[in-house]
């Protein structure tokens, strides 16, 4: 915990910061828009840099809606699965009950065939010993009463598995859609993030480096930056707080991976729930469950360890670690970064208990 308050150096600042860094960066894009953006080999003609920016942000945004969805989807299908086999369980015992049921009527009734079938009368007629036939049949009696119950708790034991059955089969079929349901999400996550890919494979050198410069993917350097910044002190929100921004701290550049949920990549509500499991706190995994699974915070009342929620669909979050700053894991192509928390459209904070 002392590396979370230690003093680092801070790393060496680009010369042009603020209002005069984007007016340059614009003015160098502004360049390249009249030339190279026009090329055959290039991004698409007639897109100016903030278009081709505007365009890959979107594809981005899109695969991470659905990456969430997606997240969702498979957290039900795996719940699904879990009740399935604890239905079928449950059905292999109570079958073995209807068995062990079924055995012990089959000997009574092999008992009844051997003995033979005889009219009561009858044998009172031609008993040697009346006073001895009359308690046997007294007996017999109450023993017919007790094969009575025993017959009726194996027809409620045969109903009891034919339901679970039923049960289990309209599960099955549930999971079966859920299946569907992740195959088809997951083709439109590949489709939306190659058709990016494709875009940035069309831009040259310098065209590349200008959208990085607008903050559009990680450069190693910025990487570096960030793994070296100061840690802000995080002891005000609580021991399990420092836990989680700790483990956020160490996954600084690791890379982003849809679907993933630590410990060698993440996407971004996998980050935040690795992040407060480290600390003994389980979060569920979507960015929309996410926030309601604490405490709800205004801006105002931020503090390190909180989730930070962006976009009004809840599709983004991140971890704030103070000074206005979150760890997040922001879209592939992009590692797991410091990242200012008004980058993008604020929805709303929680803070986990």
């Amino acid at each position: 915990m002392d590396a979370l308050v230690a003093a680092h150096r801070k790393p060496r600042q680009h010369p042009l910061t603020g209002n005069a860094a984007r007016t340059a960066v614009t003015l160098a894009l502004a360049g390249v828009a009249t030339g190279a953006f026009e090329g055959a080999g290039h991004a698409s003609p007639g897109l100016t840099p903030a278009q081709v920016k505007a365009r890959l942000d979107k594809l981005y945004h899109d695969a991470e809606i659905a990456t969430e969805r997606y997240n969702g989807t498979k957290e039900q299908a795996e719940a699904t699965e879990r009740s399935l086999d604890a239905l079928r369980d449950e059905a292999a015992r109570r079958t073995e009950g209807v068995n062990a049921a079924r055995d012990a009527l089959g000997s009574i009734a092999t008992a009844q065939y051997r003995a033979g079938a005889m009219d009561p009368a009858v044998q009172l007629a031609f008993s040697p010993d009346p006073d001895r036939f009359l308690d046997d049949a007294a007996l017999a009696e109450r023993a017919g009463a007790r094969q009575s119950t025993a017959v009726a708790g194996l027809q409620k034991k045969i109903t009891e598995v034919r339901g679970l059955h039923a049960t289990a089969d309209r599960r099955l079929a549930e999971l079966r859609s859920q299946q569907a349901d992740l195959r088809t999400q997951k083709a439109d996550i590949q489709r939306k993030i190659a058709e990016a890919e494709r875009l940035l494979a069309r831009l040259s050198p310098t065209e590349r480096a200008a959208y990085e410069s607008m903050g559009g993917h990680s450069t190693e350097a910025a990487v570096r930056a960030d793994r070296g910044a100061p840690r802000a002190p995080v002891e005000a929100a609580g021991p399990r707080a420092v836990q989680a921004v700790a483990y956020a701290y160490e996954a600084l550049g690791k890379p982003y991976i849809w679907g993933a949920t630590g410990p060698y990549a993440f996407d971004c509500s996998g980050l935040t729930q690795a992040a407060w499991r480290s600390a003994g706190v389980s979060l569920p995994r979507t960015t929309y469950t996410q926030i309601s699974a604490g405490t709800r915070v205004s801006r105002s009342e931020l503090v390190p360890g909180d989730l930070v929620f962006f976009y009004s669909g809840i599709s983004h979050v991140g971890l704030y670690i103070g000074d206005g700053k979150m760890i997040h894991a922001p879209r592939p192509g992009a590692p797991v970064r410091i990242a200012p928390i008004d980058q993008m459209p604020f929805a709303g904070a929680s803070r986990p208990v």
